[in-house]
């Protein structure tokens, strides 16, 4: 055990006893709130399945406590000026930095990805903090649209108080992902993190706090779904709801969220392809199949799940890769040489788990792994996995896994590669590796989703549009795109005092 690992654990157990000590509260109207039902539910590490502590269970009077907060709160938050709110987004910002190794610490043993991923998961909440901060001065401007005798113009408004339900993959990331924009765009905030990863949000909600963030802007309700999720979606105070997660969750969010009319964001499921052609450059497409997929433990919605190999290269690109796949590092998510930790929660595990039969029973074969891989006989570990030989009509072709496990499927050309990367229910992201320019962009128009990668891994620009098409999403989030969605767009129609007014009943 290297010393970098023992100082993990013992940093990162110091800031647990805080954790397992008392129940972990809400945070509703700026301070720390235990809940009203007194119903509490066990965390746990996905490291040996430990309770790492309590968790109040949140239910409909702790969402309207909060939803009353946030309303409450809209018109200050509103009014205040987008310079002052930009302000206060870089506070945040530079309390995120403060305690981003507590936050990497406290995510890693919490969710089970490992510290090398979360120690710049923290960093990058705070740059999306930044960035929509930025942006705050400007969110409402619109357009300038004349006519001949009247001057249009347009402005936009936040459209008020918004939950946000956040999943349990990269949970401190995706929860400043979503809730920035909203705060820049002058929007209040219900948070309802997933109950399997509760603890960083509340750090955030006390960062928040601590940058002297007003009291209701941001509010955080702890809970299961079913219960606290299922009434915030449908609380009347809550005007939009923004989704991350599974696809199935994001359909029972827009029924429940239909009678009061909700504007929805939704992030769903990906089963995305990373189509290699003969003439790439196969040294680096390698790495980036190899880091697309088993990085973050696969639990990632843009991961690359479905390798899409030229027939020609098939043979030695799986084999290459076969290798690589049996050199990653499992371990201990605190260790920094872990490359691939311990899945999220038990029944997570053994979700992933099952599609080891499933695979063979279909006819693909496992190139690499195939099996649970429990250290000292606990944790939800698995050996990373390949499965060659598939068809895409296979269920580890079709089906979303979200765990280290690629399907790899050969093809003869290019028309046959669009075929295969469009015949899925997902449309996320593709991923597109061939030095023939002209045929990245061709495969980039044709491929049916959100977003295409040419000669590159998941690469992030934080103005560009990020969702998916199909059951992938409904939305766009990055940079201004974001703002479509938690602000109304208001039209101004000024006469010039030219124009005839019809008449009607002048006799």
């Amino acid at each position: 055990m290297s010393n970098d690992f023992e100082t993990n654990c013992q940093d990162a157990d110091t800031l647990l006893k805080r954790f397992r000590s008392a129940t972990l509260p809400h945070f509703i109207n700026g301070k720390a709130d235990p809940g009203r039902s007194g119903k509490t539910f066990d965390s746990l590490t996905p490291v040996d399945n430990s309770i790492i502590g309590e968790v109040a269970a949140g239910n409909g009077d702790d969402i309207d406590a909060a939803c009353q907060a946030a309303e409450a709160a809209f018109a200050g938050w509103k009014a205040l000026p987008g310079k002052e709110r930009k302000a206060l987004m870089h506070k945040v910002a530079d309390g995120i930095v403060a305690r981003a190794r507590d936050i990497a610490l406290v995510e890693s043993y919490d969710s089970g990805q490992a510290i090398r991923f979360m120690s710049k998961a923290a960093i990058r909440g705070a740059a999306n903090f930044r960035f929509f901060g930025d942006l705050a001065e400007t969110a409402r401007d619109g357009q300038s649209l004349p006519a001949d005798e009247h001057i249009n113009y347009t402005l936009r408004q936040p459209i008020g108080p918004v939950g946000v339900i956040t999943p349990w993959n990269t949970p401190f990331m995706l929860s400043t992902w979503k809730i920035a924009p909203a705060l820049a765009a002058g929007c209040t905030v219900v948070h309802k993190p997933a109950e399997w990863s509760p603890y960083t949000a509340m750090m955030l909600s006390e960062i928040a706090h601590e940058a002297g963030l007003p009291d209701g802007v941001l509010n955080c309700v702890q809970g299961m779904g079913e219960d606290a999720g299922k009434t915030l979606t449908e609380h009347p105070a809550i005007k939009a709801i923004a989704f991350v997660g599974e696809t199935t969750t994001g359909s029972h969010i827009m029924r429940q969220g239909a009678a009061t009319l909700k504007r929805v964001h939704f992030e769903l499921g990906g089963k995305n392809p990373v189509i290699v052609f003969e003439d790439a450059d196969l040294d680096r497409a390698l790495d980036a199949v190899v880091f697309m997929i088993y990085s973050l433990n696969g639990e990632r919605c843009t991961s690359s799940s479905r390798l899409l190999i030229q027939e020609s290269i098939r043979d030695e690109f799986n084999e290459k890769l076969a290798a690589r796949v049996r050199n990653l590092k499992v371990g201990h998510p605190l260790d920094p040489a872990t490359e691939v930790g311990p899945l999220v929660h038990d029944r997570h595990f053994q979700k992933v788990c099952s599609y080891f039969d499933i695979a063979t029973k279909d006819g693909a074969k496992i190139a690499a792994g195939g099996k649970a891989a429990p250290i000292d006989g606990k944790g939800n570990y698995v050996q990373p996995t390949l499965f060659v030989g598939a068809r895409n009509d296979m269920r580890v072709a079709q089906q979303e896994i979200f765990g280290p496990v690629l399907t790899s499927i050969s093809f003869k050309d290019e028309a046959e590669a669009i075929n295969i990367a469009n015949d899925i229910e997902y449309g996320l992201a593709g991923y597109v590796w061939t030095n023939d320019l002209s045929r990245g962009h061709r495969m980039a128009h044709a491929i049916d989703a959100g977003m295409i990668w040419v000669n590159s891994e998941n690469n992030r620009h934080l103005p560009a549009p990020f969702g998916g098409m199909k059951s992938s999403g409904i939305g766009r989030d990055g940079g201004d795109y974001s703002f479509e969605f938690y602000m109304e767009t208001k039209n101004i129609c000024v006469a010039l005092g030219t124009h005839r007014v019809p008449q009607l009943g002048n006799s």
